[in-house]
């Protein structure tokens, strides 16, 4: 039988050019598979079924099933205040740090500098707690449950209240709630765990199409609970089994009822427009596609990214993992290749609109988040660009070099003749959409991009 999944991802690999790919594809009970490539071009290895990828993000629905776990065995509420758990828990505002719930943390709408990721040097198992008391530098950028901007933060804190309530280090705590039960046991956190199998190394792209190793290798450890597990294609397509089933473990251990699995994969508040979806459910990122829900949750880290999409009414879910900065491009064509080819599904971009220079001008200037600085300048050509930089500081927490994030302003398209959203016209993220937030007098106050909102200068 034709593997359909390997077709797709040779084409997209070779068109594209990423060392390595390795991807699974779960439908009404079948499982396909597909690798390319290989896992370094230093010391290549071929890409197959063992090997391992860092997945990233993806890794907060992990996080949030744990805690899910721990609400339904009474010991945890979703809406509780987080000091009922943490109560050491210190913010730059007195007011969030007494109310933020723990769903606050789930979905994205606590409104800190989400993307602070801690010292790359504090690999102890007191991170996680080191971590939360550094937490207290973080700006509130808006307030509490006001907004959505994709916070990492939040999510390390989530960890932390697994800590408190288990009694246990995050890392066994999920072993124990999540990868054991589930038979995930090619999914790992530690750096001794991994190096003794085959792993791919990350790579980036330079101005001459070479690809060299992204270095260093690992993230911090207080990011664990934001996407520190490094698994194979096979336990991802495990994740998309469990998540698009009745809440049993394949040998019959019921981990969650449906009813909360279905919970998960529901609205809690609303981002229409967004890069990363329409809504955010518990961890969840939401997308409505001609009447057809799309629920997933892709992931990045330094020099690999992942995609994981599902969905549900079809029974239907892909994972894709990459060694390259470049695969989110692979990912976003493989993903999109298999929705139409598996289940008819079809995605398209929105159309890009031209402006006049005037009727830019007001986006244009220089916006801010913890770890980025944004420049908005008005194109010659009808686009707005787009000029990213990492900060200094981002770059030291992960011992990175600017290099590793590097790349070349991007052109934004306004979708409406009059209106505030935009889409990526070309180059990388081609297709990614966002939006302008105004404040009460009707001003430009900051821009969402890449799912994170960042405020204007």
């Amino acid at each position: 039988m034709t593997n359909r999944l390997q077709e797709i991802v040779s084409e997209h690999a070779e068109r594209i050019g990423v060392p390595g790919v390795a991807a699974g594809v779960y439908l009404d009970g079948t499982e396909e598979y597909a690798f390319h490539g290989v896992t370094s071009v230093e010391n290549p290895l071929p890409v197959d079924e063992n090997t391992l990828f860092q997945f990233g993000s993806t890794g907060k629905t992990f996080t949030s099933t744990a805690i899910m776990r721990l609400v339904e065995a009474g010991k945890i509420d979703l809406h509780a205040p987080v000091r009922r758990y943490v109560p050491e828990l210190v913010l730059a505002d007195e007011s969030t740090a007494e109310a933020v719930t723990v769903l606050n943390l789930l979905n994205h709408t606590a409104g800190w500098s989400g993307d602070y990721l801690g010292s790359a040097q504090d690999m102890g198992d007191d991170a996680l707690a080191n971590y939360v008391t550094q937490m207290a530098t973080l700006p509130q950028e808006y307030p509490l449950g006001a907004g959505v901007s994709y916070n990492n933060a939040s999510l390390s804190l989530a960890g932390r209240v697994i800590e408190k309530v288990t009694g246990q280090r995050f890392e066994d705590a999920i072993a124990e709630l999540i990868l054991r039960p589930l038979g995930m046991d090619h999914s790992y956190f530690f750096l001794t765990d991994i190096m003794t199998r085959r792993f791919v190394v990350g790579h980036t792209k330079g101005d001459d199409g070479a690809f060299t190793v992204a270095r260093p290798w690992a993230m911090p450890r207080s990011g664990a609970p934001a996407g520190g597990i490094t698994a194979n294609a096979g336990d991802q397509v495990a994740w998309i089994r469990f998540h698009l089933g009745d809440g049993t473990a394949p040998d019959g251990t019921r981990l969650l009822t449906r009813e909360t699995l279905e919970q998960m994969k529901q609205p809690t508040v609303d981002m229409v427009g967004s890069a990363i979806g329409d809504h955010v459910g518990i961890s969840w990122l939401i997308e409505d596609v001609d009447g057809v829900r799309l629920v997933g949750h892709g992931g990045s880290t330094i020099g690999q990214q992942s995609a994981f999409q599902m969905v549900p009414e079809r029974k239907f879910g892909i994972a894709v993992l990459t060694n390259a900065d470049a695969g989110s491009d692979l990912n976003h064509a493989v993903v999109r290749a298999a929705l139409k080819e598996y289940i008819g599904v079809v995605q398209s971009d929105p159309e890009p609109t031209k402006r006049e220079t005037a009727a830019l001008a007001e986006f244009a200037g220089d916006y801010d988040t913890i770890a980025m600085s944004l420049k908005l300048t008005v194109g010659e050509d009808g686009w707005l660009m787009a000029d990213s930089q990492p900060k200094p500081e981002f770059l030291a927490q992960l011992g990175a070099n600017a290099e590793d994030f590097a790349s070349p302003p991007m052109p934004l398209g306004m979708t409406t003749p009059d209106g505030d959203g935009f889409v990526i016209v070309e180059g990388p993220g081609q297709g990614m959409k966002g939006y302008f937030a105004r404040d009460d007098a009707g001003k430009i106050s900051a821009v969402h991009l890449g799912g994170r909102l960042a405020t204007r200068i």
